[in-house]
C-alpha cells in the first residue's frame, strides 16, 4: 500500500510564526526590563551622596541596602554635608513606597533639606519648611526623617525628628540607649507642623547612630526589640571605627527577617569641642567616600 507523507498544514506554519513572535516579544520585554532595572539602580545611586564629611574627632560611615533587586527599590536615604558656617548637617529618612517614584520623592526631600539648611540654623525649622513644601506641591506620599546639625567647635548635635525611628547612642564608659526626643508627625501629613529640637553633646568618646526601620523591624522582630539589639551591639563595639560599626549593624539586621530597604549613618566621635570656640576657629572638615554600597544578598530575602 502506497502511503503519502502528510504535508505540513497551514496551521503548523501559523503556529511556528506565533511561537517566533512570542519569543521575540519575550526577548524584547526582558531587554526592556533590564534597561529599567539599570535605570532604577542608577537613579538610586545618584540619590545618595558620593562622600560624607569628617573631621578631627569625628569619623562617619554609611551603608544602604535596597529591599530587593530589580525595580523594587526603596525610598530610604542618608545624607551628610558641610554648611557655609562650618557646621555639619546629617539626615536619614524613609520615603513611602518601593519603586522608582519613591526614590525620586526621596531625592526631592534631600534637596529641599539641603536648600533650607543653608538659611535656617534650627533643625526643626528645616524639617518644618520641608514638610510645608511637600504639602504645597501636593505630594501624594509621606516620609519620615531625622535631620541633625553638628557644631564641630562645641560638639553640640541638635536634631529634629519627623515620625522617624529613634537614634541609637553609646559612650565609651558603657552607657547606651535610644534618643527620647518628642519628634513630630511624618512629612506630608499636616501643614504648619512644628518639630521640637533636641540637643546632645558629642564631646566625649562614643557613637551616634541614625538608622531606618528596615534595620530594626521585621517579621521576626518588633521595632522595640530591634532597637534593643542595636543598642547592645553599639554599646559592645563603641570603640571600633565607624566603618566596622556600620558593617556590624547591617549584618545584625539579617536576623530581623525583614524585606524592607535599610540605611544607617554612623557618627563615631571623640574629642569634638575640646577647647571650645578658640576664637571662632573651627576644625578643618574633610569629605570622604562613605563606603555606601552593600549589595543585595540572598540572605536579606525571605527564604520562604
Amino acid at each position: 500500500m502506497n502511503r503519502r507523507r502528510p504535508s505540513r498544514s497551514a496551521s503548523s506554519d501559523e503556529l511556528l510564526t506565533t511561537l517566533h513572535d512570542l519569543t521575540s516579544r519575550a526577548r524584547r520585554e526582558v531587554e526592556l526590563h533590564q534597561a529599567r532595572v539599570e535605570l532604577a539602580e542608577a537613579l538610586q545611586r545618584e540619590m545618595l551622596p558620593s562622600a560624607l564629611p569628617s573631621l578631627p574627632g569625628l569619623r562617619t560611615a554609611a551603608r544602604y541596602t535596597p529591599a530587593r533587586s530589580g525595580l523594587d527599590i526603596g525610598g530610604d536615604w542618608y545624607d551628610g554635608f558641610v554648611l557655609p558656617d562650618g557646621a555639619l548637617a546629617f539626615s536619614v529618612g524613609d520615603a513611602q513606597g518601593h519603586d522608582v517614584e519613591a526614590a525620586a520623592f526621596m531625592g526631592q526631600i534631600r534637596i529641599a533639606m539641603r536648600a533650607f539648611a543653608l538659611t535656617a540654623e534650627d533643625p526643626g525649622e528645616v524639617v518644618s519648611r520641608t514638610n510645608d513644601l511637600l504639602l504645597a506641591a501636593d505630594a501624594e506620599r509621606l516620609a519620615t526623617c531625622t535631620f541633625a546639625r553638628l557644631d564641630p567647635a562645641t560638639g553640640q548635635l541638635r536634631s529634629a525628628r519627623a515620625g522617624h525611628v529613634a537614634a541609637v547612642w553609646a559612650t565609651a564608659d558603657g552607657r547606651a540607649g535610644t534618643t527620647d526626643d518628642e519628634g513630630g508627625l511624618p512629612l506630608g501629613v499636616q501643614p504648619g507642623e512644628e518639630y521640637p529640637v533636641t540637643t546632645r553633646s558629642l564631646s566625649g568618646e562614643g557613637a551616634f547612630v541614625l538608622l531606618t526601620d528596615g534595620l530594626v523591624e521585621g517579621p521576626s522582630y518588633s521595632l522595640d526589640a530591634g532597637l534593643d539589639e542595636v543598642v547592645r551591639l553599639v554599646r559592645s563595639r563603641v570603640t571600633e571605627d565607624a566603618d566596622a560599626l556600620a558593617d556590624a549593624i547591617m549584618a545584625a539586621a539579617e536576623h530581623t527577617g525583614h524585606q524592607d530597604d535599610a540605611a544607617v549613618l554612623v557618627l563615631r566621635h571623640g574629642g569634638l569641642g575640646d577647647g571650645g570656640e578658640r576664637g571662632g576657629c573651627r576644625p578643618p572638615v574633610r569629605v570622604t567616600p562613605p563606603s555606601t554600597s552593600v549589595p543585595v544578598s540572598d540572605e536579606r530575602r525571605d527564604p520562604h
